[in-house]
């Protein structure tokens, strides 16, 4: 996170924003900066990403579905942009250390004693210990006695948008993105890399909520995409991993989505359509709830 702080205190905050008497080390100019950092970022990256999902991917007649609420897209936008401030304050802290050279993120390929190939290692790696820990602790937050009170806001949007990628309460956002935040603190990893994986976790996160139900044929039973985790909102208790299935196998939670056996979401509401069952009035989810998910 330094690199952005740099290129922050460089362009704008140095000549534009703090008085000369504020060194660029000072603690409390760093955290105070990594809050304003922090919170624009991801304001930008949220709403950006998941404006160009939901405007160019996202199949608009999911919105037919009776558990698409009304002014759900709205209600989405307004959730998570009112939590990320919350999620911002314990992540500063997490980005706080880094700059001050706790982790092990490094700036230069020849600082990594596997060179180019540490970098792919790095990768890799991340990717299976960040889904690992975000299956057990998504888990976690379904446990019974904390579910109500930290995940269950997660879970009101059934049929979901992009935007509701985002939608967590405070601690269920931070807890989901701790690992992101723990990695560089285990591992070695560069700098840059870590701001791309930052990008791409966003990225993923979005695409697994946005409706888009296609994945290879060979590998639906690896990956773990919209499809999926369409059916983890509907279903509640299946697909809790991130990018795989591999712990949802491994933990006997796993489900073949819906949507790829004709079951699936915009599958209701054709055959809903077809029975003259979903009219004009009902596009918006004003419809009655109807039995087809498991209620929390």
């Amino acid at each position: 996170m330094d690199l952005v702080l740099n290129v922050a205190d460089h362009y704008v905050l140095t000549p534009y924003v703090y008085p000369e008497s504020w060194a660029e080390d000072g603690a409390l100019r760093q955290i105070i900066s990594l809050l304003v950092v922090t919170n624009l970022g991801a304001a930008i990256l949220y709403l950006g990403l998941g404006a160009f999902s939901y405007y160019f991917i996202f199949d608009h007649k999911l919105m037919k579905h009776p558990h698409f609420l009304e002014n759900q897209v709205r209600r989405e936008i307004k959730y998570a942009m009112t939590s990320l401030p919350w999620i911002s304050i314990p992540t500063v802290a997490l980005f706080f250390a880094e700059v001050r050279g706790y982790s092990k993120l490094y700036d230069n390929v020849s600082d990594s004693p596997l060179g180019w190939s540490g970098l792919l290692l790095s990768m890799i790696s991340f990717l299976f210990f960040t889904d690992m820990c975000i299956y057990w602790i998504h888990r976690f937050l379904h446990h019974k006695l904390i579910y109500k009170m930290f995940h269950k806001p997660h879970h009101v949007w059934k049929i979901t948008t992009p935007f509701a990628s985002h939608a967590f309460h405070p601690v269920d956002g931070f807890l989901q993105g701790l690992p992101y935040h723990i990695y560089p603190f285990l591992f070695p990893l560069h700098k840059l890399l870590y701001l791309a994986l930052y990008v791409f976790v966003n990225i993923w996160t979005i695409s697994i909520h946005d409706g888009d139900y296609r994945v290879p044929s060979g590998l639906t039973g690896v990956i773990n995409g919209s499809a999926h985790h369409t059916d983890h909102h509907l279903f509640f208790d299946y697909n809790y991993g991130q990018y795989f299935t591999l712990w949802d196998r491994l933990g006997g939670s796993y489900r073949h989505p819906s949507a790829l056996m004709g079951k699936g979401p915009m599958d209701l509401i054709r055959k809903l359509q077809a029975e003259g069952k979903l009219g004009k009035e009902q596009v918006n989810g004003h419809a009655e709830r109807r039995a087809t998910c498991k209620e929390e």
